[in-house]
């Protein structure tokens, strides 16, 4: 339909000026592109020759081309310095993939039941990983009410609601595959009171919790609140001396896209930038956390905001970028929300005709999440979506701090809790689990850069290529570009570079 107005748009303004369409001009013709360009050029060819009087598919399909031409990404000079010494060059890669087949649905409520069967299973099997502090653990809800009021129990269950009462208490109710329990969380005076209820505050639906409390009457009273988290771990000693890189958010294809920023990093990954030349020389993985492209129709008049207005175009230009790195520095790249795979989450990797023509051995199209070992580091990679779900439900949550919505999902050890405020696929299985604690859990979306660490964990936003966008300014968001986290295997040290001049 967008198509066919468009067709009719371009009929519309040539016709003010005495040019015809020719009838082979469809709107198939015009797919993927402006009328207003294409207009704009046909018009200025008018004011130049006045016998142009008729437009035919021949003519559209030689302005498209121009079109690509001008478009297509400058050549990035890169000059190899005989000084230069590319230290990963001499040492050879060592990564894991941790592969997960991509569950499809089938749309029928026994695919929902199996999702959130497998949610609370895997879940509650890490929850129990704390059955030191959860003595008198009923197994089932079922059994609860055969309980007298007053006993002191601990349960286990997925959150179907959360409310404030009048009296101002917390009560959750929470569910496994037997029945539910009604947890009453006090509004009490003291410290250990306040704490418990703060922490209530930030329950949302549809995670998994434990809970230790007495009984009373229809109510559990809590008194300890147990998320699966993460346990405490030190840091991993790794001789070797490599460097990862950590992108995001490149958007190639929007006229916000920092193209001059972004050369300069390609740049840097040759040893062509003087500045951090040590850290380009240890360089041995790039991690890409999706959106590197800005997509087609992913918001409302995106199309304004677009220099390339072609998908594929989009992709060939972000691939002809990845294809002037190093071959011996290996590339892993997911997909996020604005990539040309299903929107649903986990998404597969890019498919065949997005990547096209290009092919590298160092380059790995992944799906999003990813789970890798670089040199013995383990690296969970998600672009981050639910991010804004997470921001938006838990109190004292900011996109100008993207590390706190991040530590609330390694806290339940699933990377969407919330179902619904972010697209899922309900699968037979829920691979958004954690079931494994990575060394550094990697996001983008936010397009915030930040640095933190959690219980022994790495935690990264990489930010963004793409400078302010009106959607941003509007929303409040202010973006930290061009900035690129990079980790030092052996002195486990990150240092933001700045690609910003």
């Amino acid at each position: 339909m967008a198509d066919e107005n468009a067709a009719k748009e371009l009929v519309k303004r040539l016709s003010k000026l005495g040019v015809l369409v020719a009838a082979d001009v469809t709107p198939e013709t015009l797919q993927g592109f402006s009328v207003e360009d294409i207009a704009s050029r046909l018009i200025e060819r008018k004011i130049s020759d006045s016998s142009f009087n008729i437009v035919n598919s021949i003519d559209i399909s030689n302005i498209i081309d121009a079109i690509n031409l001008e478009k297509a990404p400058k050549p990035i000079e890169i000059i190899q310095k005989p000084e230069y010494r590319a230290e990963a060059s001499e040492m050879d890669a060592h990564y894991i993939i941790d592969k997960r087949e991509i569950e499809y649905s089938d749309g029928t409520i026994d695919g929902f039941v199996s999702h959130f069967r497998s949610r609370l299973q895997r879940l509650r099997s890490i929850v129990e990983q704390h059955r030191s502090s959860l003595s008198g653990l009923i197994t089932n809800l079922e059994s609860l009410n055969a309980y007298s009021s007053g006993r002191d129990i601990a349960v286990i269950g997925i959150i179907s609601n959360k409310i404030t009462t009048k009296n101002g208490n917390i009560m959750a109710v929470i569910e496994d595959e037997t029945g539910e329990a009604k947890v009453m969380f006090m509004n009490g005076t003291n410290g250990q009171s306040k704490e418990l209820f703060e922490n209530a505050r930030h329950l949302v639906n549809d995670e998994v919790i434990a809970v230790k409390g007495k009984i009373s009457g229809p109510f559990v009273i809590a008194k300890e609140l147990v998320w699966p988290d993460v346990p405490i771990q030190m840091r991993k000693k790794v001789e070797d001396d490599v460097a990862i890189a950590f992108i995001s958010d490149v958007h190639v294809g929007s006229k916000f896209f920092m193209e001059k920023n972004f050369a300069n990093f390609i740049k840097w990954t040759n040893g062509n930038n003087e500045d951090r030349n040590d850290m380009a020389s240890k360089l041995k993985y790039i991690v890409i956390g999706g959106d590197v492209v800005d997509g087609i129709g992913v918001y409302p008049n995106q199309d304004r905001e677009l220099t390339i207005l072609d998908i594929y175009n989009q992709y060939r230009t972000f691939f002809n970028y990845v294809s002037m790195i190093p071959e011996y520095i290996h590339v892993f790249i997911i997909p996020g929300n604005h990539d040309a795979v299903q929107r649903a989450e986990p998404q597969p990797q890019l498919t065949a005709d997005l990547v096209g023509d290009f092919k590298m051995d160092n380059v790995h199209i992944l799906p999003n999440p990813s789970f890798l070992t670089l040199h013995g580091i383990q690296i969970l990679a998600y672009h981050g979506t639910s991010l804004d779900s997470v921001i938006s439900a838990i109190p004292g949550m900011s996109y100008a701090s993207p590390d706190k919505p991040m530590t609330e999902i390694l806290k339940r050890r699933h990377l969407s809790p919330i179902w619904g405020g972010n697209i899922i696929v309900p699968s037979r299985n829920d691979n958004m689990v954690m079931d494994k604690v990575p060394d550094i859990l990697h996001m983008g979306h936010v397009h915030k850069n930040c640095i933190n660490n959690y219980h022994g964990v790495d935690i990264i936003n990489s930010g963004t290529w793409q400078s302010t966008t009106d959607y941003q300014l509007m929303q409040g968001h202010v973006p930290s570009p061009c900035l690129v986290p990079v980790y030092e295997t052996k002195t486990n040290k990150f240092t933001n570079l700045s690609f910003l001049k």
